[in-house]
C-alpha cells in the first residue's frame, strides 16, 4: 500500500448516519470529494442537491430501523465504514437543564440518544461480523461526554445546560470502548470524535463568552471535525481502535 492509499477514500463504501445536520453534512460533502461512495441516512432532506445518494431513515423506530437498514445494505453495498452523526433531540431539549429536568424527559431522551444508536450500532457491527467486513464504525460524542458543562458561558444567553446531553455522551464514550474491545477480535475498528463547540447560529454573546474559555479563544468550523472524522476513515487510521479523538482547541486540558 502506498503513502497515497493510505490517505484515499476512493471507492470506500461510507455510510453516515445524521448526514444532514451541521457535522454530518461537511462530513458527506468533505468525504465525497476525498473519492469516497457516500450515503446520507437522515430524516431531514438536503435542499441543495448533492452528488450522493441520501435515504429517509429514522434511528428512533427501532424496533424496524433494523431491518431497514439491512434491505439498505442490501441494495447500496455493503458498508466500508459507518459514521453516526445522529443526534436526535427531544420537544423539550431546552428545558433540560438540571434543576428542572422531568424523569420523564430523562427516559425520552436518553432512550432516543443513547439506547437506539448503542442497538443501531451493534447491529451493524454484528452485520460487519457476519459478512467479513474489515469495518469502520465512528460514532460522535462531545467533551460534555468527557468534563462537565460549565454554566457560566451560558450567562447573557437563551441558552443553558443540558444534563441528558452529558449524560448520554458519556455514556457514549464508555459503549464505543466496550464495543473495540469486543469486535477487535473480526478486526472491526471502533472510534469515537470528541468536538467542541462549532461556530453555526449562536448568539454573540454565547460565541464570546465560549471563545474566551477555550486557550485557541475561538469556536471551532465545522470542517476541522469533519477532517478528522475523514482521516478516521481512512486506512492511515487503521491501528486506531476505541479511541477517543478530542477536537476542542484545548477546552478539555484546563
Amino acid at each position: 500500500m502506498t503513502k497515497t492509499d493510505l490517505f484515499n477514500l476512493k471507492e470506500k463504501k461510507i455510510y453516515v448516519l445524521g448526514g444532514s445536520g451541521l457535522i454530518g453534512l461537511k462530513t458527506c460533502e468533505m468525504i465525497d470529494d476525498l473519492g469516497a461512495l457516500v450515503i446520507n441516512l437522515d430524516i431531514k432532506k438536503i435542499k441543495r442537491k448533492k452528488k450522493y445518494k441520501s435515504i429517509y431513515f429514522d434511528s428512533t423506530k427501532i424496533s424496524n430501523s433494523e431491518k431497514k437498514l439491512l434491505g439498505i445494505f442490501k441494495k447500496n453495498g455493503k458498508p466500508d465504514v459507518f459514521i453516526n452523526c445522529n443526534y436526535p433531540k427531544t420537544q423539550d431539549w431546552k428545558k433540560n437543564n438540571f434543576s428542572k429536568i422531568t424523569a420523564k424527559s430523562l427516559e425520552k431522551n436518553v432512550s432516543d440518544q443513547f439506547n437506539k444508536n448503542a442497538l443501531l450500532l451493534r447491529f451493524v457491527a454484528n452485520y460487519m461480523k457476519k459478512n467479513l467486513i474489515e469495518g469502520n464504525i465512528i460514532q460522535l460524542s462531545s467533551i460534555y461526554g468527557m468534563v462537565a458543562q460549565d454554566k457560566n458561558i451560558y450567562e447573557g444567553t437563551n441558552m443553558r445546560e443540558n444534563v441528558s446531553y452529558a449524560m448520554i455522551k458519556g455514556g457514549i464514550l464508555n459503549l464505543i470502548r466496550q464495543m473495540a474491545s469486543y469486535y477487535g477480535d473480526f478486526n472491526i475498528k471502533i472510534n469515537c470524535i470528541s468536538p467542541g463547540g462549532v461556530k453555526d447560529k449562536q448568539n454573540k454573546r454565547f460565541i464570546k463568552n465560549y471563545s474566551k474559555r477555550v486557550p485557541l479563544r475561538r469556536m471551532a468550523h465545522v470542517n476541522e471535525i469533519a477532517s478528522v472524522i475523514a482521516f478516521l476513515s481512512m486506512d492511515a487510521s487503521s491501528y486506531i481502535t476505541g479511541s477517543n479523538l478530542v477536537v476542542d482547541g484545548g477546552w478539555t486540558i484546563i
